[in-house]
């Protein structure tokens, strides 16, 4: 198995899921407690429009996607806070045209052929070292903004009217929220590509809300998950001959799958018993008194 770091390639890609591992398990635990999975969608596949204008104006294609995404993130975050109605289909339609414009862009390139499917569904394996670098950037820019603002952060996530009310901007805290889901989704881009990134951002934090409650708790956790997928999914890709980020969200997929079995079956039967023994220690004097949560 680790005959396969002997490779310079193999170690950028680990290096890079690790990188993006983490950023999408800080903020697709937002992407998952706020519950705009669909929002983040767009966000990242409009991001494919700054990938045409990166190729077009012959600038770096992730520099490009990374000012696209940003501007379609606060676009969409603007309409989906303001419009009264018909708010999926505005992100619809925007989704859509930022998809078009950069296929577009890359078609009038002069001179200029487009693998799109490294865009579309990620190039792990031709990650630069340049590219790593990039990411740890995002990655430090989005660690300090959480650091900075995750109080905020956790008091619109759970009780956005009560914020609004006690002086939290929360419309302008929403809209750097979705600053930091753009600049995830482009770093997410380069492992599994653009039409599969919201399954990276958020089958992790997904899985992890079911073994805890706690917001930091979960990002750690998604984190870690995040990371043994990458792992995993690259091994598996390297054994067996196929492509790196279908396996990494196929591995995700799996994961989801046996987590909600086992979390539906400790419901029914082994969380109840593990209540009543818990229950019969505080009786019996346990050192521990607290109320426990009933189950439903």
């Amino acid at each position: 198995m680790f005959e396969v770091f002997q490779y310079e390639f193999m170690r950028n890609a680990v290096a890079a899921g690790m990188l993006v591992s983490l950023a999408c398990g800080i903020i697709g635990t937002y992407v998952v407690v706020n519950r705009i999975v669909f929002l983040s969608g767009g966000i990242s596949h409009a991001a494919y429009g700054g990938i045409g204008l990166g190729i077009f104006l012959g600038i770096n294609p992730v520099v490009g996607a990374v000012s696209f995404s940003l501007a379609a993130s606060l676009a969409m975050g603007l309409v989906s806070r303001r419009a009264r109605q018909g708010v999926d289909i505005a992100i619809g339609v925007m989704w859509a045209m930022g998809m078009a414009l950069g296929i577009i862009l890359i078609d009038i390139t002069p001179g200029y052929s487009a693998d799109l499917m490294s865009y579309l569904f990620g190039s792990i394996l031709a990650v630069p070292r340049s590219d790593i670098v990039l990411m740890g950037v995002l990655d430090a820019v989005i660690i300090v903004v959480v650091a900075i603002l995750y109080k905020e952060f956790l008091s619109i996530s759970f009780d956005e009217e009560f914020s609004s009310v006690v002086g939290v901007p929360v419309e302008r805290l929403y809209l750097v929220l979705l600053s930091l889901i753009a600049l995830t989704a482009v770093m997410a881009m380069r492992v599994v590509g653009l039409i599969l990134t919201i399954a990276l951002l958020t089958v992790p934090a997904a899985i992890s809300r079911q073994f805890t409650a706690r917001l930091d708790g979960m990002m750690v956790l998604s984190s870690i998950l995040g990371t043994i997928f990458t792992l995993v999914g690259l091994w598996l890709s390297y054994e067996f001959d196929l492509t790196p980020g279908a396996t990494i969200v196929m591995v995700s997929g799996a994961a989801f799958a046996l987590s909600s079995v086992y979390h539906s079956l400790s419901r029914q039967k082994l969380f109840p018993t593990l209540m009543q023994h818990c229950h019969r220690y505080r009786d019996n004097g346990g050192a521990e008194s607290r109320e426990l949560p009933q189950d439903d």
